[in-house]
């Protein structure tokens, strides 16, 4: 074999292994790798911006456009109560719903005005047998008067003092049914139940214990109960609180007088000074 033919075996040999060299490896293989990783980078840069756009353009449209939904009440009133509405927001608010009202309270009825019952509490006995009582400020300066009168030997019988609604609705309607008497003339001498100046417990009639006679009658002022009282009792704090020609229109009563020595009862007959004829 001449120097030839070996020089041309490696040759041939090689072209061989070329040859068997598939063609997508053969072809640059470490450029084609360094190309691939370059466009794969491109397309992760590419998509990141993709998806940074599409962020921004569903931030501006969620703000101009409120596309999206909304989030639960609950995370809404945890975020800003006064912003979530109540379930009921369309049915008007109480300030302008018509409320039903109860009917008034006249201001008097037939001349007489409404009275609270006074606390059982707040009731003293100002007879041996407890059947007269009077509030504690009212039923103190009582026993004062009253001694001060006997002192001058001029005896109080006390008649009446607190009574009930119960009681006063026999007063007015039992004994109006017993005398054939009707609304109007019955309240010219006892007023209706509710509005009776004994439910204060600050009023009471009183007698002359030497004549009673003349109890709850219209010439108890012809006794010396009477005339000491007209005297004195402004001193005790009592008054006559149904005197002639009195503003309220009810019948005279020289028997009837009302404790008026503190604000309280001050207060409670107010009405009855400021009433007009």
């Amino acid at each position: 074999m001449d120097n030839a033919s070996l020089s041309r075996k490696p040759a041939q040999a090689s072209e061989l292994v070329a040859d068997e060299i598939p063609e997508a490896v053969r072809d640059h293989p470490y450029l084609e790798a360094g190309q691939s990783q370059s466009k794969k980078k491109g397309l992760i840069w590419k998509l990141l911006g993709l998806a940074a756009l599409a962020c921004g353009v569903s931030i501006w449209l969620h703000l101009n456009f409120n596309l999206f939904p909304a989030t639960s009440q609950a995370e809404q009133t945890q975020k800003n109560p006064a912003t979530v509405s109540s379930p009921s927001a369309s049915v008007a608010s109480p300030a302008t719903t018509p409320k039903a009202t109860a009917p008034a309270i006249p201001e008097n009825l037939l001349g007489h005005l409404p009275y609270p019952e006074a606390p059982a509490k707040d009731l003293v006995s100002v007879t041996p047998d407890g059947s007269v009582k009077l509030r504690t400020s009212a039923a103190a300066k009582y026993q004062e008067m009253a001694n001060a009168a006997a002192a001058s030997g001029i005896y109080f019988a006390p008649i009446s003092g607190f009574r009930s609604l119960q009681d006063q609705q026999h007063v007015f309607f039992d004994v109006k049914a017993e005398r054939r008497q009707n609304a109007s003339k019955r309240a010219e001498v006892s007023a209706p139940p509710g509005y009776s100046e004994h439910h204060t417990g600050y009023a009471i009639d009183i007698g002359d214990g030497t004549a009673p006679e003349h109890n709850l009658s219209p010439s108890f002022e012809n006794t010396e109960a009477f005339k000491w009282l007209e005297a004195n009792a402004v001193a005790f704090s009592f008054e006559m609180s149904f005197p002639r020609n009195n503003r309220q229109g009810v019948s005279y009563e020289p028997w009837h007088w009302r404790f008026v020595g503190d604000k309280q009862s001050l207060e409670t007959f107010y009405k009855a000074h400021s009433m007009k004829k």
